[in-house]
């Protein structure tokens, strides 16, 4: 099971990540993880043109390497990106040196300036992050799409999503195999529902000092 918003308890307990951004705006800030990956990405980007919306993506080092074509497109459609390793390595269950290094081997690999980072899985030790802090921004999220979901509907997808979304939400999705089904159908009508709200949907800064909620 998982929640589909960020209580303020999980938020307390890592201090110094990023769960939100701080506007009153009509303002939301979609993220992708996981991607690229052929077919889905370039639909999510389709997607997202059709909105003027701009996004975030959190890329798997490895799957830049397999599909650099994709990765490009990404970049040149304006899009923010974000360091999620290289190979979507769980924090909690890998030493640290180890997981280090792979977060610099997604960093070449992107080769973008960005202070992005994104663990996967959200799982990171505080002696990982402890080393990353001075000079990344660990972006969480304060709202779950749970599209990765096996167990949930396409709908439901959607309606936790528009329930829990506010001006500077972080919105996690997945630009994967395993959650294309429920992201498929939530996000255009996400998109369209706030929209018609008067939302605008942007990226997240990939450098400099911008506040953020913590």
């Amino acid at each position: 099971m998982f929640l589909h918003y960020s209580p303020i308890w999980l938020r307390m307990f890592f201090p110094g990540f990023i769960w939100r951004m701080p506007t009153r705006e009509k303002k939301l800030y979609l993220t992708f993880d996981d991607g690229p990956i052929p077919d889905i990405t370039e639909g999510v980007l389709d997607t997202l043109a059709a909105y003027q919306a701009k996004a975030t993506f959190f890329c798997i080092g490895d799957n830049v390497r397999k599909h650099p074509r994709i990765f490009t497109q990404v970049l040149d459609a304006g899009h923010a990106i974000g360091n999620h390793t290289f190979n979507h390595m769980n924090g909690w269950k890998t030493e640290d040196e180890l997981y280090l290094d792979n977060v610099l081997a997604c960093d070449e690999m992107l080769d973008v300036e960005t202070q992005l980072f994104r663990p996967p899985y959200g799982r990171i030790r505080k002696s990982q992050s402890a080393q990353l802090l001075p000079t990344r921004k660990i972006i969480m999220w304060d709202v779950l799409s749970g599209d990765f979901s096996q167990k949930i509907t396409p709908d439901v997808c959607l309606a936790k999503t528009i329930r829990y979304a506010r001006p500077g939400s972080i919105i996690l999705f997945h630009d994967s195999i395993k959650a294309a089904a429920n992201m498929q159908y939530a996000l255009p009508r996400m998109l369209e529902h706030f929209a018609a709200k008067g939302y605008a949907f942007e990226a997240l800064p990939m450098t400099g000092a911008e506040p953020f909620h913590h």
